[in-house]
């Protein structure tokens, strides 16, 4: 496929979602972009990266979410249109500002900006499914969500003119099976943006006082509302006067036609898809609701439009109001993504129907089949990935000390650690930065006959983003614990984005190196660095420090993430293979039930040890930590 730049009017093209959204930017003349690596919403940013040289944007990958949204604001400000995308869990991270954004306005300088919201039902790459629709609505920002690929890229385009002619930031909302997936879009005509940046001194941009201010606010919003309820992005479809009426947004409105057609209720069931989500188009509801005796609700996590609909019919003080489905009733689940199987057994319950997709016998054999043929993996690290050494040795080491330890911990491949396959060293688990600040509590608590050492991990990038606050007030508070920060070079559980510690900015130019030791030395921490492979030296290093009772100490945990490793230089460490003779198989089992290297399997003939050369990284570690000195490893030459 060329360049998203490169794409020619009126063609055709399978665009990713996040893609989509980009394209759109891109035409609409976005020319600041920002980001905070996060899944869903990652490759927003990293698609715009990919043409910021051609389409002469600049592009960011930020410190955290809170920083992209200022920086996206600041060149809102001098007249350039803005892009700040954030997966849901950094929304919470970016709300102070968001918060104040509307009431300070835009400026005059005829900016734009807009925020992308990736959500994730189903918690496929979150520590939960938070519904982030709601906090639109307490910032005062439009909120548009779409529902396939074309209208991701459609509403970018629109939310841009309209954040400009409002001088307001305006909020895309994206998810996961949108952002993920692929569809066709027709793209327009994109031409390379010119706009030069400026402002004005005489002028100052604030949410103070907010009283009138607010009330200005207010009256764009009902605005906004007026064409909201009459906007093309809110469509319906079916009977004039249908028996049941579905109304849905995003994933939603797809989920609800395959239902409806497999289930052959075209005749009974209309179909109003919201794209407009905030303001709410109460009066366009309200006028398909009066046409039915039944509503159900079909949307994502929270009952958002539920309660909005439930609300305007509240105050149209229909004679015959119509019977309200959803949550709340039981017909769809407050868990879990939208899909098909789910709508249709609403419909079912509603029109008291059977419906059986496969005949239980089929289903049994399918089911019969899987468990032969495919294997089930827990979600565990990487062949070579160092988070294995560094919890291995962190795991040695309270025990050694003897003291049980409390871990705290946050967000990164390292989280596998919690999850069921992993060893499950940690205690405490969060959000980005929680480690370090759960800490400073944890340390402090000396006085109430607390004796356990305190051990706080986060990532490279992690402490970038949000624990070196934390640390600061571990310092300042004479908090007693040691913060362990995992360093493998690289934002590696988001796809490789480079931060402020790995030398490279988003379009892969050389830049500062900020080195975390030397910063935190500057605070005056005690700071040692091991190699995160050498699990005895971490091991003792970890031990002394523990009992070192100074106050906040670093230990930085340095190895790269294999996988950049490899992609930078080509070439395995060792040859690594089993000793059938020493090895003990089943009795021991240490490699490839208490390490779980996927390099690693059992070989059911020999009923010994076996590297699996398609994943093995070669990297050496199971053999340093073989019991029975069964593996092993010889240099490459």
């Amino acid at each position: 496929m060329p360049s998203l730049a490169q794409l020619a009017s009126g063609s055709q093209n399978l665009l990713q979602g996040n893609e989509a959204i980009a394209r759109g930017a891109l035409e609409a003349g976005v020319q600041y972009c920002a980001a905070y690596p996060g899944t869903p919403s990652t490759e927003i940013l990293t698609t715009l990266a990919g043409v910021a040289r051609e389409a002469g944007l600049h592009t960011e990958w930020s410190s955290n979410e809170k920083v992209a949204t200022e920086a996206a604001l600041a060149a809102a400000y001098a007249g350039l249109r803005s892009i700040s995308s954030m997966k849901n869990a950094g929304l919470n991270v970016a709300m102070d500002t968001l918060q104040h954004i509307n009431l300070a306005t835009l400026g005059d300088q005829h900016g734009a900006m807009l925020v992308v919201v990736a959500d994730d039902p189903q918690s496929h790459a979150s520590g939960d499914e938070e519904d982030t629709r709601w906090v639109a609505q307490m910032a005062n920002a439009p909120l548009m969500e779409p529902s396939n690929f074309q209208e991701a890229y459609e509403m970018t385009k629109y939310l841009f003119d309209l954040s400009e002619e409002f001088s307001i930031f305006c909020w895309l909302r994206d998810y996961t099976r949108l952002a993920h997936a692929r569809g066709k879009v027709v793209v327009g005509e994109y031409k390379k943006a010119s706009r030069t940046a400026k402002y004005d001194r005489s002028k100052m941009f604030t949410p103070y006082i907010a009283p009138p201010k607010h009330a200005i606010l207010v009256e764009k919003m009902a605005q906004i509302r007026e064409r909201f309820e009459k906007s093309p992005f809110n469509s319906y479809e079916g009977p004039a006067k249908p028996e049941l009426l579905i109304i849905c947004c995003g994933s939603g409105a797809p989920c609800s036609r395959d239902a409806v057609e497999e289930l052959k209720l075209s005749r009974k069931v209309g179909i109003l898809k919201l794209g407009t989500l905030w303001p709410f188009p109460s009066r366009l509801v309200v006028s398909y609701m009066k046409k039915a005796k039944r509503v159900l609700i079909v949307e994502e996590v929270d009952p958002y439009i539920e309660t909005h609909a439930k609300a305007a019919l509240a105050d149209a003080r229909l004679a015959e109001a119509p019977e309200i489905l959803g949550r709340g009733s039981g017909h769809i689940s407050y868990v879990g993504e939208n899909n098909p199987d789910r709508v249709i057994a609403a419909l079912c319950k509603i029109f008291d129907m059977e419906y059986h997709a496969r005949t239980p016998e089929y289903q049994a054999k399918v089911d019969s089949t899987l468990g032969k043929m495919v294997v089930s993996r827990g979600l565990i690290w990487c062949p070579g990935c160092p988070h294995r050494a560094s919890f291995f040795a962190i795991k040695n080491a309270i025990k050694r000390d003897g003291r049980n330890a409390v871990v705290t911990s946050d967000i990164g491949c390292y989280t596998m650690d919690a999850f069921p396959d992993g060893p499950q060293v940690t205690n405490v688990l969060h959000c980005m930065g929680g480690g370090l600040g759960e800490g400073c509590g944890f340390g402090q608590l000396k006085q109430f006959g607390f004796e356990q050492p305190v051990i706080s991990i986060c990532g490279d990038s992690t402490f970038f983003h949000a624990s070196i606050t934390p640390l600061v007030n571990a310092l300042y508070n004479k908090s007693n614990m040691v913060a362990v920060i995992l360093d493998n070079s690289i934002t590696a559980m988001t796809g490789f984005q480079p931060h402020a510690g790995s030398g490279r900015t988003a379009t892969q130019e050389p830049t500062l190196t900020v080195s975390a030791e030397e910063l935190c030395r500057t605070l005056g921490c005690r700071v040692e660095v091991v190699d995160a492979f050498d699990t005895k030296g971490v091991t003792a290093k970890l031990v002394e420090l523990m009992k070192d009772e100074g106050g906040v100490k670093v230990l930085i945990l340095r190895r790269k993430c294999e996988l950049l490793r490899m992609r930078q230089e080509r070439s395995y460490p060792y040859n690594v293979w089993v000793d059938t003779e020493k090895c003990k198989g089943d009795k021991c089992g240490f490699c490839y039930r208490t390490l779980q290297c996927p390099g690693i399997g059992y070989d059911r003939e020999t009923g010994k040890a076996k590297i699996q050369p398609a994943l093995c990284a070669y990297c050496g570690l199971c053999a340093d930590l073989c019991p029975n000195k069964a593996i092993v490893k010889e240099e490459r030459a």
